[in-house]
């Protein structure tokens, strides 16, 4: 049977940003994404774009509400000619035509628990307004009852104290008061990405939360402990996918000695032949290209001069004058999973550097996108700044669908047990 004919698993999008988890769950095949809520214009932009031409959704630009979710109780019922978010009929609206929803997706965005963060942060981000956008997300999954949520965040969400409690605990209480259990233990929630075939070293925390009313409390931390160790084990893969994997056919960008001009931007770089959609390499420095040209011939070499961080910090010191407690420069590897791809990525891509010594660059959007693993189908629209930053922000696909995929699994399992 067609998956797509037999879809009935009514789903809505918190912190959609530019649709990475969604896209998960609609390419497994088993539900609709009845309406996204996401405040930047950017992500919103492509999540519509992409709800529209790659999942049919014609009222796409309706289901996507770009809104604050702080603002709760409009966001339920309606606003009217905001200045910066405009007009909707809000999310109710959208909920009563589905005829209510199964599950939530979502995660607040990530800065205020990660321990990065918090290390850069003066107040250990103890005063920052994200720790408590949970809030808001508990406020939708009160009033919509799902029978289960996916909730998505960084590890250091599990050890953040913004108060006098660990915030996981708040967390889990706050679920608890609203209906849902949560484990106790979620040191099994934290997920290697690398283990579903995501060529990028991350790790993420991927909370569920079972509806007690529909499950019965008698079975939620049965089958919350055999979805950790079962339903979603069961979709790794055998192997690391490697960076050559991912991003090695793409064609080559090589310097071109020169500045030009590209679609009224200057580029150092080739242009793509034949073109690949995003795939235009950003500007780069004669300085930076002759740093890249160092630390690719020495790795390709095997002399790894420049592998160690003190090696790389003093590097940074000679080249620019400046100096930097963490190393600044990182080349990918080839026949391994990249570092993180991260939100920061537009800023300037020092610690991404393609291991190719002929095209001495940083990553373009689209081998981003590629580590990210979006298809190619999903074009990204925007400035360098906005596409880097929803890319980094993301939850890869890849792994988003073997998530899905075990979510159907356990609600199918437990279904046919009920009858």
């Amino acid at each position: 049977m067609d998956k797509r004919k037999s879809k009935r698993i009514k789903s809505i999008d918190l912190f959609a940003g530019c649709g990475g988890l969604m896209d998960g769950f609609e390419q497994s095949g088993y539900y609709d994404t009845i309406a996204a809520v996401e405040w930047e214009k950017g992500p919103c932009v492509n999540l519509a774009n992409r709800l529209k031409t790659k999942w049919g959704y014609q009222d796409a630009a309706d289901r996507v509400l770009q809104f604050d979710i702080q603002r709760t109780e409009e966001l339920f019922y309606g606003w009217n000619d905001d200045d910066k978010f405009g007009s909707s009929e809000g999310l109710d609206k959208l909920i009563q035509s589905a005829g209510g929803i199964d599950i939530i997706i979502g995660g607040p965005p990530c800065q205020a628990y990660s321990i990065a963060g918090r290390v850069r942060d003066e107040h250990g981000m103890k005063k920052d307004y994200r720790n408590y956008l949970f809030e808001s997300y508990i406020k939708v999954v009160n009033k919509y009852s799902p029978k289960l949520f996916v909730f998505e965040n960084v590890p250091g969400i599990l050890s953040a104290q913004p108060g006098d409690r660990p915030i996981i605990e708040v967390i889990r209480e706050s679920f608890l008061e609203a209906g849902y259990y949560v484990l106790p233990d979620l040191s099994n929630a934290i997920i290697d990405f690398t283990d579903y075939g995501v060529p990028q070293n991350r790790k993420r925390v991927i909370i569920i939360g079972l509806s007690i009313e529909y499950f019965g409390r008698e079975n939620c931390e049965e089958l919350l402990s055999l979805f950790y160790d079962k339903y979603l084990t069961k979709y790794k893969t055998k192997k690391k996918m490697t960076v050559m994997e991912a991003i090695g056919d793409l064609p080559k960008l090589y310097p071109l000695g020169h500045d030009e001009k590209y679609n009224g931007k200057r580029v150092s770089h080739s242009i793509p032949e034949p073109f690949v959609a995003n795939h235009i390499a950003r500007w780069q420095s004669e300085r930076d290209i002759g740093i890249f040209r160092l630390l690719t011939e020495d790795i390709e070499s095997g002399r790894n001069e420049y592998t160690s961080t003190e090696a790389l910090k003093k590097l940074y010191t000679e080249k620019t004058g400046h100096t930097s407690n963490v190393h600044k420069y990182h080349v990918i590897r080839w026949d391994e999973p990249s570092n993180l791809i991260p939100a920061h990525l537009y800023k300037d891509g020092l610690r991404h550097i393609h291991p190719d010594s002929k095209q001495l660059r940083t990553l373009t959007v689209r081998e981003a996108a590629r580590l990210q693993t979006f298809d190619d189908d999903y074009i990204f629209e925007g400035s360098n700044v906005e596409t880097y930053k929803m890319i980094g922000n993301a939850v890869p696909p890849k792994f988003s669908k073997c998530l899905a995929e075990a979510v159907f699994d356990m609600l199918s399992d437990f279904d046919k047990g009920k009858k």
